[in-house]
């Protein structure tokens, strides 16, 4: 067994851990046998059984279990049908009792007792959808419906994981009807183990389950992921459902976020402690972290009915609360409308879900609800409790449980050190749960961020900085937008200089330059943050002068007595609800959004790349505006984005620590200046120049290319530059244009075609432009005749003919050698469908290109085969064109001769039996019964034929399994 296999190290331990962590192993061809087809997702026969097991007296015969199956199976075939699969697997969906006449809800799983449902794991999967047939490796079944599908490829596979992706969004393409169903995917290569919701294959959407388990080995990642009662919990609680802006979205937690939960859940019932505090950093999913604990909370019978309070300090929160509560379908909310009305919900013991702002707790009674099992969730508790609403809200409810959810580190003010009286008394440390910056970056749920001090006569003079800003004292421990205006409002030298027309006017130039430039060409959008609403349409004004009028956005807070040159800029709310939509979406304007307030919190939008800044802030406020861009984006070409860019107009970052009060440990890593990545990418050429520029000084270009190939036949020594190369082109991609690139540029090309001759040479199966980052990629298609280095020649006909021109180019060995098999390549990928005798020519082609690689073969021999190959091919092509034989029996005809070594008489013979065979029995593929059929009458052409006995059902197998994965 070869080290690093798919099946051997990943796929077949994969099958053994969940089989150990109590998963009934089906071999395929039972799976098949209880779906009764291959057009049908779920084991029918074991679905039928557990739904009448699972609901006694509710569905009483098979009958009405068929129905329920039937209902099932009918959902539409795409998110919102994935979304009612959810509502049946949840328990949310109803059948009308005739013995009772009303309608019960109805239980697929039985979350809270396993040993009631049925597990079942599956590998190679075949789902036939129309003309479309699709094979994951492994399918997990719980009583009967496939709720997880998993990919695996080999560990020494260098795109494993991207493949692997790749392969769930077609499965999503070609086998909705099986993906409507599942839940959730995995992705593995034994290194990795990554996982993410069906209807939602994004890269960012993918999270690594090594955060839960740990570092750990295969076999342990495997059990914690697959441990049945965890699956069941993660189907039932951890799958959330959105609405944006009308779309439908899906979400599955993070590991930091279900960890959270679990101890939020475990604190609620420790009699001994009543507080705890939950700092996740701002882009890590608490808005979700903590509705899913709203639910939990709510739905444990162990709680008796509670009540949950959801506590917010602004309207905007509020309102964003309230639409995410009714998008992720919880049920009757309470949203308190007053002081009175909140005290009269609280007097009168409502049960459960109320929500409310912080302000009308102010001067509650005392004891307005004595009983223990309240749950007090509180956003923001950084500066939700300050003051005296702490105290009154703390009173109102004196054995209620109060746990704080910040995005921010506390800070180190007297403010913060209240906080972490309040919240953090009852643990080490201050935090019940913590998911610091640093974490999250190393995690990917969020992406570094970098900044830039903007020219010097742009930045506002520092003298009226330290004057009117740095030196007031109400600057200890912002907390807030509304908090750090009123600071502003009184800088009135300050306010004028950020407001100066010539000023406006020039940084609107280089903001319409810089994004150009910069931001543009990577595919991504930017933020213009100014210091007050005026100054938001001043930037309106002077950006029109230097970009179309539809690239940028004012959206501004409307006031009442605004004078007509801010109500111009007025937004209904439908259409500022249009313009968030339309800025998430690469190919729509608005691309730069002017704000000063809205926005700067709770606005998630992945794209979302620069901000230039133009506001003084600090503190909270400043870590909570930097966040909004540090989401992980990836566009459709699975292009994505690795950092994020602040561009500072105003110099918070001249002293980082000064703007940002709180314990470094906490925000280390927050943000690193564009020098830092300067100095990395110098480094990173002056390696490049010692390890790899040297071999491009041969006399010719495919001499180069020899010595590049022959230099990187050893797989670990290629992985190492492809890593190298990564993270070069990371850096390239953020810095350029930038007058310092101007010296590496020629050299940074020919690393980038390197890199390319050796993704087209060594992963063929791999598309090579795809992996460029935007820049990278318009340079190399910009600069493909340099000098150097040079990759294999491009054919566009498919054929034996331009294999053999191929053959006869004048080239050294080692060049022919990687352009004829990345050609058969192509060739077998595009025809194996309709000419499946095709595959073992690539099967062979594939086992000469690893063997090569391997330095198992030399280069002359390399070339022999494959030319041994290329004339089999043309061989074929003759004989194919003068055959009336099925494909099928072709390809059988093939396979006799060239891979059993058959004498060709008996192997057309044996064709021209099966022939008639094949155009009666079309559906053997996918229908049981003609397979039987086929099969018997395969045997006996077999033994007609001459086959020995004992080959013939080997022989069988091997043929059958060829012309199934023609499919």
């Amino acid at each position: 067994m070869g080290l690093g296999s798919e099946r051997g190290s990943v796929q077949n331990p994969f099958l053994r851990y969940a089989e150990e962590a109590g998963w009934t192993y089906l071999p395929p061809e039972e799976a098949l046998r209880l779906r009764g087809g291959e057009e049908v997702p779920v084991l029918r026969a074991v679905l039928v059984e557990q739904v009448q097991h699972l609901n006694p007296g509710v569905v009483g015969s098979a009958t009405k279990a068929e129905e329920v199956v039937e209902g099932l199976l009918r959902v539409r075939r795409n998110i919102e049908g994935n979304l009612e699969a959810w509502e049946y697997l949840k328990g949310l969906k109803t059948v009308f009792v005739e013995a009772e006449r009303r309608e019960k809800n109805l239980r697929l799983l039985d979350p809270d007792h396993p040993e009631r449902n049925a597990f079942h794991i599956t590998d190679e999967f075949p789902f036939r959808s129309g003309p479309h047939r699709i094979r994951p490796d492994i399918v997990l079944l719980v009583n009967g419906i496939p709720v997880i599908v998993v990919e695996t490829k080999a560990a020494t596979r260098t795109e494993g994981i991207a493949e692997a992706l790749d392969q769930i969004r077609r499965y999503h393409e070609e086998g909705p009807e099986l993906m409507v169903q599942a839940q959730l995917f995995a992705l593995t290569h034994l290194v990795r183990f990554l996982y993410g919701p069906t209807w939602n294959a994004s890269r960012k959407a993918l999270f690594d389950w090594r955060a839960q388990a740990g570092q750990v080995d295969y076999e342990t990642l495997v059990k914690t992921f697959v441990a049945p009662r965890r699956v069941l919990r993660l189907l039932t609680d951890y799958i959330l459902f959105v609405r944006k802006d009308g779309e439908l979205t899906k979400a599955v937690l993070r590991p930091h976020q279900m960890r959270a939960v679990e101890k939020v859940l475990a604190r609620a019932k420790d009699p001994g402690k009543t507080r705890g505090l939950v700092w996740h950093t701002q882009g890590s999913g608490k808005t979700y972290t903590m509705l899913t604990v709203a639910k939990r909370l709510l739905e444990d019978p162990g709680l008796q009915n509670p009540t949950v309070l959801m506590i917010v300090d602004r309207n905007e929160l509020q309102q964003q609360l309230f639409q995410n509560l009714e998008a992720v379908g919880l049920g009757h909310v309470h949203l308190a409308q007053s002081k009175r009305h909140l005290r009269e919900l609280l007097r009168q013991d409502t049960r459960g879900l109320i929500v409310s702002m912080i302000h009308k707790f102010d001067k509650a009674d005392a004891n307005l609800n004595p009983r223990a099992n309240i749950f007090v969730l509180i956003d923001e508790a950084h500066r939700s409790t300050g003051g005296d609403l702490g105290n009154y809200l703390m009173g109102a409810l004196p054995r209620a449980t109060f746990i704080g959810f910040t995005g921010t580190p506390i800070d180190k003010s007297a403010h913060g050190k209240g906080t972490f009286k309040v919240f953090g008394g009852d643990d080490p440390g201050g935090y019940l749960d913590k998911y610091a910056i640093r974490e999250s970056i190393a995690d990917g749920t969020t992406v570094p961020l970098h900044y830039q001090m903007a020219p010097n006569d742009l930045i506002v003079d520092r003298e009226a900085m330290e004057r009117e800003f740095w030196a007031a004292a109400e600057l200890e421990g912002v907390a807030e937008v509304e908090e750090l205006n009123r600071v502003l409002d009184r800088a009135v030298t300050l306010k004028n200089m950020l407001k100066n027309r010539e000023r406006v006017d020039k940084i609107a130039r280089f903001v319409a330059e810089h994004y150009r430039q910069v931001v543009e060409p990577m595919g991504y959008k930017a933020f213009l943050v100014a210091v007050d609403r005026e100054a938001c349409g001043l930037y309106k004004e002077a950006l029109d002068r230097y970009l179309p009028p539809e690239y940028s956005q004012v959206v501004i807070s409307r006031g009442h007595n605004d004078p007509p040159a801010l109500k111009r800029y007025h937004l209904t709310d439908e259409e500022e609800a249009a313009v968030r939509k339309a800025f998430r979406k690469p190919d729509e304007p608005p691309n730069i959004l002017i704000v000063t307030e809205k926005l700067l919190t709770g606005y998630d939008a992945p794209i979302l790349y620069c901000m230039y800044l133009d506001k003084p802030m600090r503190d909270h406020v400043l870590l909570q505006a930097i966040a909004r861009v540090n989401r992980p984006y990836e566009d459709d070409q699975g292009r994505r984005k690795t950092s994020g860019l602040i561009l500072d107009f105003v110099g918070l970052f001249d002293n980082l620590e000064r703007a940002l009060a709180f314990d470094s440990q906490d925000v280390e890593g927050v943000v690193e200046g564009l020098d830092v990545l300067k100095e990395r990418f110098a480094a990173l050429m002056e390696r490049g120049h010692e390890a790899y520029l040297p071999l491009c000084q041969g006399p010719t270009e495919d001499k180069v290319a020899e010595a590049v190939l022959e230099h990187f036949r050893n797989r670990e020594e290629r992985e190492r530059f492809y890593a190298f190369f990564r993270e070069l082109e990371e850096v390239y991609e953020i810095l350029s244009p930038d007058p310092f690139l101007r010296p590496y540029l020629e050299d940074y090309r020919t690393l980038a075609e390197m890199y390319r001759l050796l993704r087209s040479a060594y992963e063929p199966h791999v598309p090579v432009d795809k992996s460029f980052l935007r820049k990278t990629a318009e340079i190399v298609q910009a600069h493909t005749a340099t000098q150097g280095v040079q990759w294999p020649t491009e054919t566009h006909e498919l054929g034996s003919a331009a294999l053999i021109a191929l053959l006869r180019e004048e080239r050294p060995d080692t060049v022919k050698v990687f352009n004829l098999l990345r050609e058969l390549h192509r060739l077998v990928a595009a025809k194996r469908r309709e000419e499946p005798h095709l595959i073992p020519i690539g099967e062979r082609a594939e086992a000469i290109r690893r063997a090569f690689e391997e330095r198992q073969l030399q280069s002359r021999e390399a070339l022999k085969q494959v030319e041994v190959l290329v004339r089999q091919l043309q061989e074929a092509e003759s004989e194919r064109a003068e055959s009336d034989l099925t494909s099928e029996a072709f390809a059988a005809a093939w396979w006799l001769r060239v891979q059993q070594g058959l004498e060709g008489q008996g192997a057309r013979a044996i064709a021209q039996r099966l022939d008639p065979l094949f155009r009666k029995y079309p559906h053997w593929a996918v229908s049981a019964h003609q397979e039987r059929e086929l099969r018997t009458e395969l045997y006996k052409a077999l033994l007609q034929g001459g086959v020995p006995p004992e080959q013939v059902v080997s022989w069988a197998n091997a043929l059958l399994d060829l012309l199934r994965r023609a499919s």
